[in-house]
């Protein structure tokens, strides 16, 4: 390797993390907007097309899951490729993380045409009409799910590439086409509940065929490599544990405030998910770390990897910090948007300042992430979110049940589950054994 591959690019500047960063978020925020649209026109139908739509929406998010582990898994390896110098190789991967996708969605898909029913009875507690229209609405929805998947596998290759362009018009134009399509749909059309299936089916295949069309475009042998498919299976494998553990504490958390009373378990709903829309702002950011990050080591420059760790650690932090100087200027205002009912209200000010702590400390945690996504230490990263989760945050949130503690010991556990990841990413940066360089 040259001298100049190993010196490699000058230091990113913030305005490049941005600039990747603000496309990826539009990306990231076009498919919650698009339920948004979905169950206000499903409302109109009345109680129980809603309820179907909440039940069968609680699977798809489910496969949307899967989707973010394979983008995150193929940016990584894509990114290193492409920092290489090797495009055609980064495009590559994207091919055998689309024959992964492709396999896993037409199983999704088929496998839902059974197992839709199960599923929604399990979910509604009973069978019934609800149940019922859920399973149909499954059924067809689920016909979306290997566009959907295969939309995931090209926004990994594409961020891999540093191109967060193509993937924002591929997503925002069937989306829009989607939203527009659903009331027709819905309404003049007749179709109801089944023509929201239909426009979603609509939107996630024609999404997918786009980031095909893009592969096919690339001219690279499109044939499938068992060998590549299986360390994107290992890398899955991992993500998915992660991404367990985070599941695992946020549904004991739900668990544990819902024994609290349904005051309780309202503010606790308007603040996390306020939380949760600060994530996904600080997801954008992420992503941009995985392909900067991947990149520079696919370069051979393990010090310039660190730099941007460094850099994006400190972007992260700003965000942090100004996502909690709104939340504290806006404390007396958000709950109020929520809830009328003045002890929801009251809970969700309580609890408040524990929202605000952990902003800037998500802030950096996430950014971090994403720099250890990129440089495809998702083994430690597995083992750090599992071990913050059982030692640290499932005991603390029990014990705040026993105690009776409330939402301030379900959040003071969600602020140490948070602060203990903290913890372990500064400590693995510190010791540069994720800052392996070259290509695998």
């Amino acid at each position: 390797m040259g001298a100049s591959a190993v010196a490699g690019p000058p230091a990113v500047p913030a305005r490049r993390i941005v600039g990747l960063a603000l496309p990826a978020l539009v990306v990231l925020a076009a498919e919650p907007l698009y339920v948004l649209v979905d169950t206000a026109v499903v409302g109109h139908l009345g109680r129980l097309p809603l309820a179907a739509v909440a039940v069968g929406g609680t699977v798809l998010t489910l496969i949307a899951w899967l989707g973010t582990v394979l983008a995150y898994g193929t940016t990584g390896r894509s990114a290193r490729r492409f920092g290489s110098g090797d495009r055609a190789a980064a495009v590559a991967e994207g091919v055998q993380a689309s024959w992964l996708a492709g396999a896993a969605g037409l199983t999704v898909a088929l496998g839902m045409q059974l197992a839709a029913g199960p599923l929604a009875r399990a979910l509604v507690g009973s069978g019934g009409e609800v149940a019922d229209a859920a399973t149909q609405w499954l059924r067809i929805a689920a016909l979306g799910a290997p566009g959907l998947l295969l939309a995931a596998a090209g926004n990994g290759w594409l961020r891999g590439v540093q191109d967060t362009r193509r993937p924002l018009w591929f997503v925002l134009g069937p989306n829009l086409l989607s939203a527009l399509l659903c009331p027709l749909l819905v309404y003049p059309a007749g179709l109801g509940l089944v023509g929201s299936a239909v426009a979603n089916v609509i939107a996630q295949t024609l999404c997918g065929g786009l980031f095909i069309a893009a592969l096919v475009t690339e001219r690279v042998p499109l044939r499938p490599r068992p060998q590549v498919i299986r360390r994107h299976l290992v890398l899955g494998r991992d993500l998915l544990i992660r991404g367990a553990a985070f599941q695992a504490s946020f549904l004991s958390a739900t668990a544990v405030a819902a024994r609290s009373g349904a005051d309780a378990l309202g503010a606790h709903q308007i603040v996390v998910q306020l939380w949760f829309f600060t994530v996904l702002l600080l997801d954008a950011l992420a992503i941009a770390a995985q392909a900067l990050v991947g990149a520079a080591l696919g370069a051979g420059d393990a010090a310039g990897a660190r730099a941007l760790a460094r850099r994006v650690a400190l972007v992260g932090g700003v965000c942090g910090v100004a996502f909690a100087v709104l939340a504290t200027a806006a404390g007396g205002l958000l709950p109020t948007l929520f809830s009328s009912d003045p002890l929801v209200r009251a809970q969700a000010a309580a609890v408040w300042p524990w929202f605000v702590v952990i902003q800037p400390i998500g802030g950096v945690v996430f950014a971090l992430d994403g720099v250890l996504i990129g440089a495809g230490d998702v083994r430690y990263l597995r083992n750090l979110t599992v071990l913050a989760a059982s030692t640290g945050f499932l005991p603390a949130v029990w014990l705040s049940h026993a105690f009776d503690l409330g939402l301030a010991g379900i959040w003071t556990a969600l602020v140490l589950f948070v602060a203990l990841r903290l913890a372990g990413l500064a400590r693995r940066l510190r010791s540069d054994r994720w800052a392996v360089a070259g290509v695998d």
